[in-house]
């Protein structure tokens, strides 16, 4: 803790000088200045809606927004979306991390691997998300298999550069003195090696995490009725700002909760292992 600064005053005598605004700012809960700027903007847009210098049909009040979720919520429809949305996300997300886990230790460990699949997988890596939308409604039809494939594709490359780039950068002479105790092979990897990636690890986790709840919009083109990609382009075909918006801020607030849960495993992960 820092000794507390000190003001001398006329009399020579010395005494505490007072905190200004910003170190009075700064000593605040983080939660707590995380929200000014939400609150700020949420200010802003209740203004300019309420006082005409937008239009209401060019941006909705944060009242009808919220008229429109209530709508939602009463039909028993937004509850659906929010449910389907997640579980496409949840279960992409799952299968294209552990298979980019998988090929990026493969890549990042063998020299045979990262010639054969270093030049493949970086080439399909600069795909974009829609253009696979064509081939995988050719080779899936329109169900859920297809949307879960297009949000594992969407996963797997984050996880998949930043491990394997981690564990090429693995200390060499910490990989040496574990082999000469006698570490080798899976043990090798699940005892020195993958633990000291782990920031890595989790930091290509939470990239695909954000990469799933993007490709989902574009999964939910597939010929989707429900979900919230789906009722983002609903909304926009039927004219329906409020609901629009709506999705916008569900999509958001469901993306950070889901990278909070990351958050949290990843500082267990490090407490564990590092």
């Amino acid at each position: 803790m820092s000794a507390p600064q000190l003001s001398t005053d006329r009399a020579g005598s010395q005494r505490p000088k007072k905190a200004g605004l910003g170190e009075v700012i700064l000593r605040a809960p983080k939660w707590l200045l995380s929200l000014i700027l939400p609150v700020a903007l949420l200010g802003i847009w209740q203004f300019v809606t309420t006082t005409g210098i937008v239009a209401p049909w060019s941006l909705p009040t944060p009242g009808a927004v919220i008229a429109a979720a209530g709508e939602l919520l009463e039909g028993g429809d937004l509850g659906k979306h929010i449910g389907i949305s997640t579980q496409r996300v949840l279960l992409g997300f799952a299968i294209g991390s552990l298979l980019g886990l998988v090929f990026g230790a493969l890549v990042g460990l063998s020299k045979l691997a990262d010639a054969l699949l270093s030049l493949s997988i970086g080439a399909l890596r600069a795909v974009p998300s829609l253009a696979w939308v064509p081939l995988l409604v050719l080779w899936m039809k329109m169900g859920e298999d297809s949307k879960v494939t297009l949000i594992i594709i969407g996963a797997f490359f984050p996880v998949f550069t930043t491990v394997s780039l981690a564990l090429r950068h693995v200390d060499a002479q910490l990989v040496e003195a574990a082999r000469a105790f006698g570490f080798k092979g899976l043990k090798l990897l699940r005892t020195v090696q993958l633990p000291a990636v782990v920031p890595a690890i989790f930091s290509g986790l939470r990239l695909a995490l954000a990469q799933a709840w993007l490709f989902l919009v574009a999964a939910e083109l597939l010929g989707a009725s429900m979900g919230l990609g789906f009722l983002l382009t609903d909304s926009q075909n039927n004219g329906r700002i409020d609901r629009l918006i709506l999705t916008i801020i569900l999509l958001a607030i469901f993306g950070k909760i889901t990278d909070a849960l990351i958050s949290l495993a990843e500082r267990w992960a490090i407490r564990r292992w590092t």
